[in-house]
């Protein structure tokens, strides 16, 4: 063997490091393999000429998990304010305790002849928020120990399971896709795709209303949004904690317990954990005879599902002031140019476009549109802290879900640097719609792909959800069975991250990275003698 350790764990996105972090606090030897140049996944972030982006997550939502973990290991990361904005048209909001209301003046000036339909919809976003505030009302008990706080336990977390069992049961009534369901509050399409496209498609309605509340519980870590993953891994290292960057797992034997790296080392290990992408685990285990027939069902199913939304993001640097990016979009914003809404193109209409004739002409005209009706979401980095751009300047982080298939479908064409080039504009187009100063002050930009994601991340499909909901979903979606997620069909393997739980999003990703430390370390002290 090159290397043995109690626990390997592949992919150092936020579930693996979190995954790492307990078991090392447990006191096991951990080593950690990412494929990647560097950890953390999608949240992570880069800085050029003074301007800082966040590569991936534009802000965190605590959920009573974020900061309940950072106390448990002992870190003190400063967080700030993160105000949201909702933009449609020249009308926007900025989003408080009585924002929601605000929201809904917002929509009856856009579309007056639904207000009746936008009353009842803002009635079932309270309704939903209601149910899904159990799920984020306290500090997760799975970051506490509840021996040395027994009052807490008494006190906050019993009567707490109490109302979440009860509201469990309601969630499982809100499985209805966001878009269908609310159609049942009104027929104006516009006014649905309007709501709607602020989510992921297909999202369960329980998730993408609950939303409207989450809003409230972004925060920015100081530094960026990276300066989480810094500090986990300031963690790590004070455990000694091995990681190894731009090393990607070929290879899995279950039975004897190893694997191989792609520089040809081998690695025994007691038990892993799989905090990357699914197929790639599946594509990489050796098929034996001691593998149970569960292994072969899943295997397929995996193979067979698609990756969630993607996301097309311009990184600007703007000779703007803050305050003038402040009074137009806000620190962070979605802003939605038109009110049309996407349904009056198309989503997949691109398709019929590319058997065009002259193809590449119908898809930029498509694209065109798209950019023009679709969702935005803005991040200033700056306005939440100071830091993070040259004095009197910004830096912007525009982003719209889309198409991982057409991205592919134009680079294969040949034309994608091209095509990046003419989003770019389209996109400043729209923002100039909102702040015509900005055109003329820009200093440079970078446009980056759902092909980008896929390989900068390693995510099928360049997703940033975790599995399509449209499509087969291999992965435990029901919040009561959330600790049996982490379980794989391999024997000594668990699993965690976004392709572990849906719906996923930084908050799930590290409980379920947690989770799987745990059933580790319970594996690791009732087979303490397996060395």
């Amino acid at each position: 063997m090159d290397r043995t350790c109690d626990v390997l764990v592949v992919g150092a996105g936020m579930a693996g490091l979190t995954a790492a972090a307990y078991a090392a606090k447990a006191g096991r030897d951990v080593l950690i393999c990412e494929k990647a140049e560097k950890v953390g996944g999608l949240v992570t972030d880069f800085t050029v000429d003074g301007f800082h982006f966040d590569a991936g997550l534009r802000a965190i939502e605590n959920s009573g998990v974020i900061h309940p973990m950072l106390r448990d290991l002992g870190l003190d990361v400063p967080f700030y304010a993160n105000p949201v904005t909702i933009r449609i048209q020249h009308h926007q909001i900025r989003l408080n305790r009585d924002g929601l209301s605000q929201y809904g003046m917002m929509l009856a000036a856009l579309f007056p002849q639904q207000e009746a339909d936008i009353q009842a919809i803002l009635h079932e976003i309270r309704r939903v928020m209601d149910v899904m505030d159990v799920l984020y009302g306290i500090d997760n008990p799975l970051f506490m120990d509840m021996k040395s706080n027994p009052t807490y336990l008494m006190r906050t977390v019993l009567p707490w399971l109490l109302r979440y069992q009860h509201n469990i049961r309601k969630v499982k009534k809100l499985q209805t896709p966001i878009e269908t369901y609310l159609s049942r509050f009104t027929t104006n399409q516009a006014l649905i795709d309007i709501i709607a496209q602020h989510f992921f498609r297909y999202t369960p309605c329980f998730f993408a209303l609950s939303y409207f509340g989450l809003y409230q519980d972004y925060q920015y870590p100081k530094g960026g949004t990276g300066a989480l993953t810094a500090m986990m891994v300031q963690y790590l290292h004070s455990k000694q904690v091995d990681i190894q960057c731009q090393t990607e797992i070929m290879r899995i034997n279950a039975a004897a317990k190893t694997a191989w790296n792609s520089a040809g080392e081998s690695i025994r290990y007691r038990e892993m954990i799989w905090a990357a992408d699914a197929k790639a685990l599946y594509g990489a285990v050796e098929q034996h005879a001691n593998l149970p027939k569960s292994f072969t069902a899943m295997a397929h199913k995996v193979a067979s599902a698609r990756g969630g939304d993607s996301v097309l993001s311009v990184f600007m640097a703007l000779d703007v002031s803050p305050e003038a990016i402040d009074e137009a979009f806000g620190a962070h914003c979605f802003y939605t140019p038109a009110t049309q809404g996407l349904s009056s193109l198309g989503l997949d209409s691109w398709q019929h476009a590319s058997l065009e004739t002259d193809h590449r002409k119908a898809l930029e005209t498509w694209v065109d549109r798209y950019l023009s009706l679709t969702t935005y979401e803005v991040s200033c980095p700056v306005l939440r802290d100071a830091t993070l751009a040259p004095a009197g300047q910004c830096g912007l982080i525009v982003s719209t879900l889309f198409s991982y298939d057409l991205t592919r479908l134009i680079q294969q064409a040949g034309w994608l640097e091209e095509w990046k080039s003419q989003c770019t504009e389209r996109i400043l187009d729209q923002l100039a719609i909102a702040l015509p100063q900005m055109r003329d002050r820009v200093i440079f930009t970078d446009c980056a792909t759902p092909l980008t994601l896929q390989s900068r991340t390693s995510n099928t499909d360049g997703a940033i959800t975790g599995w399509a909901f449209s499509s087969i979903m291999p992965a435990e979606s029901r919040f009561e069975k959330i600790a049996q997620s982490v379980q794989t069909p391999i024997p000594h393997v668990h699993q965690a991250g976004q392709w572990t739980f849906s719906p996923s999003g930084l908050p799930v990703s590290i409980i379920t990275g947690k989770l799987a430390a745990d059933r580790v370390l319970k594996e690791l002290s009732r087979n303490r003698h397996d060395r």
